[in-house]
């Protein structure tokens, strides 16, 4: 089997990984934010050369609360028990911050989007993390568009 990026991250500073199953799922959301925002700052970047800021306003509008929470309704019937029990494991999550300018709804339905993304990007299941965030961009009509 290929290495994945975070293995192949962890094996060049010497640190062994985990088993994931026993991460947090806000331990998971915290990579899978990470992980999303670097997938869609890619896809707007690759777009084309533009001001900063430009780009910067455009990712925040697929990258926010809201639009994950979208997202994932969205998702729902894609998903399968695996991945659905990840994302309820998330969205259940109690965190003690709240993103800016989200409902809590949409915040802790956003938390389980990005424990599925983590939990799919510690896996090295790539292939399946980008399908379910070009059908979940396509389907909320966030899909990339010059900025």
């Amino acid at each position: 089997m290929e290495k994945g990026v975070n293995a192949y991250i962890l094996d060049k500073f010497g640190i062994e990984m985990k088993d994931i199953r026993t991460y947090s799922p806000l331990t998971l959301a915290y990579i899978g934010d990470g992980v999303y925002d670097l997938v869609i700052r890619s896809m707007v970047v690759g777009e084309g050369n533009t001001h900063v800021n430009d780009l910067h306003r455009h990712t925040s509008q697929i990258v926010k609360a809201h639009t994950q929470s979208e997202m994932i309704g969205e998702l729902m019937p894609d998903l399968n028990e695996e991945e659905l029990a990840i994302y309820r494991r998330g969205r259940n999550a109690k965190s003690a911050t709240m993103a800016k300018n989200a409902t809590v709804g949409d915040y802790r339905r956003a938390t389980g989007f990005e424990a599925l993304m983590g939990y799919l990007y510690l896996e090295n299941k790539m292939e399946r993390m980008m399908e379910l965030i070009l059908i979940g961009l396509e389907r909320t009509g966030h899909g990339i568009q010059e900025p």
